[in-house]
């Protein structure tokens, strides 16, 4: 086998990488880069192998880092199967979609053209195949794969593939133990090869209750006759903040303010767990009663109602990086007054309005106005779903045989440097960062 690293190498997105031997290719995960203008290059410029050569494509789970090149592969020659596991393809049906709309709201705003439409997003899903957990599944002459379920989020999956001779492990995003609401990810015993994330490669993540730093916030906030704003990832994030609000509201350890789901594609999300309850922890009588606790907000002209709000409340709105969605319109309306609170609850990337906020930005830009920020900026970095380097290393250490080789991706440069270094001194571990379009052969 040879493995080619097209993207999230020495960065967070962009995870792509291309398996070649005696002519089949085979692409797992085809996600976009986010971020800042390098990241926007790299999604226009030309794929590094023709789209139509490659024989099938494996996704590890939904996320647009990972998935959301799909629409531009199928656009421009791909013909093959994008098998993923059944949450996956639900999950896609909305992000994909979702996603093709950003890039026409783009392409307006920019006169330019979109990276892909809505109408070819939807036709990228007619290529999809779903395979059940830990069933076999043959491409071409010699390789075969199967999916395991890793609980990062609903459908995502470690990936096996095997050419007959070595075996090739993905991790995709690493979950956590312990989490709120999704189960732990299951440790494996063997692997020649492991393509594993990096993301807290070099941190820590806190470890004291989510549920009482978030009521802590959300008193604060009210005390103050303020609201409360939570950037959120549609897929995960959102549905952990409602479970939090709802043991808090339960448990009477917060007031009794407005809670609004402000993001359709987090409310399509939403309706989606109780569909695929064995993949989490929550019993399906306490699904349908923690998802009631918010006001959905389905319509952009009710989200733009919900900022002429004059009392205490709780907004949760997309995207999670303040770089984009309806978090921006409440984020204008908010920021500039010292009673309300702007709360981070995931990894805020490198050139996002998150990023800049939580980095003590005193002026936040945006669409040509310049908003001074007055508001409260708090993070809780509990609620990440990607596991830390303590987690990361207690994970490998399941394995009975160390594997030939590990390579370090989906984390920036610095993240991944302190990984290689914590796994080579405690494992020793051969562990390697690739670079962006490098190779290895895998013998």
């Amino acid at each position: 086998m040879n493995i080619t690293f097209l993207g999230a190498t020495e960065q967070v997105t962009g995870s792509r990488y291309l398996i070649e031997q005696s002519g089949t290719r085979i692409l797992v995960d085809c996600g976009l880069f986010q971020g800042g203008k390098e990241s926007y290059k790299r999604n226009v410029e030309p794929f590094a192998v023709d789209p139509s050569s490659i024989d099938a494509l494996i996704i590890t789970h939904a996320h647009i880092d990972h998935t959301g090149y799909i629409p531009v592969l199928v656009k421009n020659g791909f013909k093959g199967p994008i098998y993923c596991s059944r949450a996956t393809y639900a999950l896609c049906a909305i992000l994909l979609v979702d996603s093709g709309a950003i890039q026409e709201e783009k392409a307006k705003k920019y006169s330019s053209e979109p990276l892909y439409t809505i109408a070819e997003a939807e036709n990228s899903l007619h290529f999809f195949k779903t395979v059940d957990p830990d069933v076999g599944v043959k491409i071409g002459a010699s390789f075969t794969f199967r999916l395991i379920d890793s609980y990062h989020i609903l459908g995502a999956s470690f990936i096996i593939l095997s050419d007959g001779k070595e075996t090739l492990t993905f991790s995709g995003d690493l979950g956590r133990p312990h989490q709120l609401i999704m189960k732990n990810p299951p440790s494996l015993q063997q692997t020649d090869y492991l393509v594993l994330e990096s993301t807290y490669g070099d941190r820590l993540h806190h470890q004291g209750d989510p549920i009482k730093e978030l009521g802590d916030i959300v008193n604060e906030t009210v005390a103050k006759g303020g609201v409360l704003i939570i950037p959120s990832f549609a897929v995960g994030r959102a549905q952990t903040i409602m479970y939090c609000l709802y043991e808090l509201r339960k448990q009477k350890m917060i007031p009794d303010i407005p809670i609004f789901l402000d993001s359709p594609m987090a409310i399509k999300v939403t309706n989606l767990f109780c569909t695929f309850s064995d993949e989490h922890q929550l019993s399906g009588s306490l699904c349908n009663n923690v998802f009631k606790i918010a006001t959905y907000i389905p319509t952009a002209q009710e989200s733009k109602r919900i900022n002429a709000i004059a009392y205490p409340a709780i907004i949760i709105a997309g995207s999670g990086m303040a770089a984009g969605g309806r978090v921006l319109d409440h984020l204008k309306e908010f920021i500039s007054d010292a009673k309300n609170t702007i709360l981070f609850v995931g990894f805020q990337a490198e050139a996002t309005g998150g990023r800049s906020l939580v980095g003590g930005e005193k002026e936040f830009k945006l669409d040509d106005h310049v908003y001074t920020v007055q508001a409260e900026i708090k993070t809780i970095d509990t609620f990440s779903a990607h596991a830390d380097y303590e987690e990361i290393l207690e994970w490998l250490s399941h394995f009975e045989k160390g594997p030939k080789k590990v390579f370090l991706t989906h984390g920036e440069k610095e993240a991944a440097q302190s990984l290689q270094k914590k796994i080579e001194e405690q494992f020793g571990w051969t562990v390697v960062i690739p670079k962006y379009l490098e190779s290895f052969d895998l013998d």
